[in-house]
């Protein structure tokens, strides 16, 4: 039962990533007081970030410490060639134990006693400490989206960028948005037109279910509903009817064990499908051993997110990620995505150098209405304040497929792989 009991942890947090929006509205100024402390041209003192993690939550050990990673290798090599304005930058890292106390205790420490200038890669379970975040006027750049914190508050920035009004409510009147791309994709690129998902008859597994079901109906796909039992899952007659039903998708509201399982089952009956469709998360090098047992549905596996291939070395600016993260035994998206945040806070911070790199230069720097690519790295992020959510919008996506013999293998270019889409609410 324990065991179970920590599945379902690591399935609802993986649900809470899918639900939140690709997708701000400040408070006033007076609302608030300067904590960070200014720096003069010419100043060696390091600059202060802080990292929180869940590196230690019920999820497991290396469930969210992919950001982490990545923008810790940014920071080394930064430093190595003389940090910003000759200033090296301290990270200070905290793991919060995927708590919300925790969490609070990460948050405390870093913004109220070490005063960092930002946080960076924020990767949290529960981002309970959001809220005081924000009240402090501390910019946390690039944070991964794992609840709807960087939809709800100012001077939250998270990875894929916000049209929210971000201002104390999640999204519009509580609703998140988000877009039909993926879809698009596999039945314009693909052909695809019939599309299975697959889910626990457990609450958050069967209410994103329903949100993907709802984007792939709203596409013209002919939907297949399939549900597991979450204590006793019987994968294989999922994947005989899939067969039967001749699925051409396979989208699922399950965990890393789970999605196993049903490869298992799909190859056993001899399932075959266009693509099993999975998301950034699983965007890693270890797929070969998460699905050493189905070696068919293994290289039918795509995976979809906004940031460009950690594989495509063949792009100036994977090959220095790679170069810099060549020691760590497994590479991911999610990795990438911690450089990239990194790389962000650099160019805010370098923007600041001559002035003084204080909290409030580096959100401006934020702020500035432009969108941000991390040098190629990511579909060009951006934030607006608006007051309704948008009908449609243009939207792009990055798409791999898994080889064994190449591994992660680019699908077209991500920011070519773009459609204009319906924007679907949902509640997160």
């Amino acid at each position: 039962m324990r065991r179970r009991a920590r599945a379902a942890e690591a399935l609802a947090a993986g649900l809470l990533l899918l639900l939140s929006a690709a997708c701000g509205s400040r408070l006033p100024e007076s609302d608030f007081e300067n904590r960070s402390t200014p720096t003069r041209q010419g100043d060696t003192a390091p600059i202060r970030v802080g990292i929180i993690t869940s590196a230690t939550s019920p999820v497991g050990g290396s469930a969210f410490t992919g950001p982490r990673d990545g923008a810790k290798a940014y920071f080394d090599r930064l430093n190595a060639r003389g940090g910003i304005g000759g200033r090296p930058v301290e990270v200070r890292l905290c793991d919060d134990g995927g708590s919300g106390v925790g969490n609070n205790e990460c948050v405390h420490r870093l913004v109220d006693e070490d005063k960092v200038v930002a946080l960076v890669a924020t990767t949290a379970l529960d981002y309970a400490g959001a809220p005081r975040v924000s009240h402090a006027r501390v910019p946390d750049i690039g944070g991964q989206p794992i609840g709807p914190a960087y939809d709800t508050y100012p001077y939250l920035y998270g990875i894929y960028g916000s049209l929210a009004p971000r201002a104390g409510t999640p999204g519009w009147g509580g609703e998140l948005y988000g877009g039909t791309e993926v879809y698009r994709y596999f039945k314009r690129e693909q052909g695809a037109r019939t599309a299975a998902v697959v889910s626990y008859n457990q609450s958050a597994s069967a209410a994103y279910a329903r949100l993907v079901a709802q984007g792939l109906k709203a596409e013209g796909y002919k939907v297949v509903a399939e549900q597991v039992d979450f204590a006793l899952p019987n994968f294989r007659a999922v994947a005989a009817d899939l067969k039967e039903q001749g699925a051409d998708l396979v989208f699922d509201a399950l965990d890393t064990h789970g999605n196993a399982q049903l490869c298992e089952a799909m190859d056993a009956v001899g399932a075959s499908v266009i693509a099993k469709v999975t998301n950034v998360q699983n965007w890693t090098s270890a797929v070969a051993s998460d699905y050493k047992d189905s070696p068919r549905c293994r290289n039918a596996l795509w995976a979809t997110g906004a940031s460009r291939n950690y594989s495509d070395t063949g792009d100036a600016a994977v090959r220095e990620f790679r170069d810099a993260t060549k020691g760590l035994k497994t590479h991911s998206q999610w990795q990438l995505e911690g450089w990239a945040a990194a790389m962000w806070f650099s160019d805010a911070a370098e923007s600041c150098a001559s002035t003084g790199v204080t909290r409030e230069c580096v959100d401006r720097f934020m702020n500035r209405g432009e969108p941000y690519s991390a040098g190629g790295l990511l579909i060009p992020v951006v934030y607006d304040r608006l007051s309704e959510p948008p009908a449609t919008r243009r939207t792009c996506v990055s798409v791999a497929r898994w080889e064994d013999d190449r591994g992660w293998v680019s699908q077209g270019d991500m920011n070519s792989n773009c459609f204009e889409v319906p924007q679907l609410g949902y509640r997160p």
